[in-house]
């Protein structure tokens, strides 16, 4: 009977354990409109000297003329986003944002740089972030499936003549990553990925290393917790994998001083990418601000390769 009760201990620990690591991982609280309606940054000291650019980037987006979208994902999600037209025939970004963000946040200057380039900007919310549905957070996994979703709906509303670049900032970058390596329709000319992991397994297990955990022990418990309560496979796509099937081109940034992903990480997805491909780095730039510290030169570089685009 002793032997009994300690196995039973033992499982329940091991449950709780894995749900601990569900929820603070990849469980995403309901965002509620007062919320919403906030100015708010991202948290951590790099980005204080950029606040006001910041915070007037994202009053000016709210204040242009923009239309309202929304999609149902492969699992039943309303999926949200902005649409921003610069001319009804400019190419369009569809902008993805990064972990536990949303798109007005990580996005902010997206909307200008886009017009500044001549191109229109669709920013959508992810699942489980900001007015789309959804609790579970996946790193691109089911991520990925959504942007192959908008770009369907884009297909469908703007024509079989649009011209879509798929563009992400950190986990966004590895979203539109994955999407890159499916069979995608001609319409969708390129990526442009800013900041983005090459795995969701290394990023997740960099973190827990920063948090002076022992990051072996409890990533397959994070990983379980994914499966269990999340109901997906933390290691069932990636970017660096996806790359490698990748047939569109594809440009990569990443801040030199990123101290949450590594410049290495846009390196290995660089290293594994098999069609037409940069990747610049940013001198003094952390995470996501590369267009922040070096906005002419993102410009600059994205105007010379979009000969590889369009």
């Amino acid at each position: 009977m002793l032997i009994l009760w300690i196995l039973l201990g033992i499982t329940a620990l091991f449950f709780a354990a894995t749900f601990i690591c569900f929820y603070l991982a990849f469980y995403s609280c309901p965002r509620k409109e007062e919320e919403l309606q906030k100015f708010k940054l991202p948290n951590g000291k790099i980005y204080l000297p950029f606040k006001e650019q910041m915070l007037q980037w994202m009053q000016e987006a709210r204040e242009m003329p923009h239309e309202h979208f929304s999609i149902r994902s492969f699992d039943g999600l309303t999926l949200r986003g902005n649409y921003y037209e610069y001319a009804p025939d400019a190419p369009i970004e569809l902008m993805f944002h990064g972990y536990r963000g949303n798109a007005e946040r990580d996005l902010c200057g997206g909307v200008q740089r886009c017009f500044a380039l001549g191109h229109s900007a669709l920013i959508v919310d992810q699942r489980a972030a900001g007015r789309s549905e959804g609790r579970v957070i996946s790193f691109g996994i089911n991520e990925s499936r959504d942007c192959l979703s908008w770009i369907d709906f884009m297909l469908e509303h703007f024509g079989a003549d649009v011209k879509i670049l798929l563009c992400g900032i950190s986990m966004g970058a590895s979203t539109v990553l994955i999407a890159a390596g499916e069979s995608l329709p001609p319409q969708v000319r390129g990526v442009l990925a800013d900041c983005g992991y090459h795995s969701a397994k290394e990023i997740i297990k960099a973190v827990v290393r920063k948090l002076r955990l022992p990051a072996d022990l409890l990533y397959p418990l994070i990983k379980i917790g994914a499966r269990l309560y999340g109901g997906f496979s933390l290691e069932e796509k990636s970017p660096e994998q996806a790359m490698k099937n990748c047939k569109i081109p594809v440009l990569f940034f990443h801040g030199e001083e990123d101290r949450f992903v590594p410049c290495e990480m846009s390196e290995k997805s660089y290293e594994a990418c098999a069609s037409i491909k940069k990747i610049v780095t940013i001198p003094k730039a952390g995470h996501g601000l590369c267009y922040l510290v070096d906005g002419e030169r993102y410009l600059r570089e994205m105007r010379e390769f979009e000969k590889e685009w369009w």
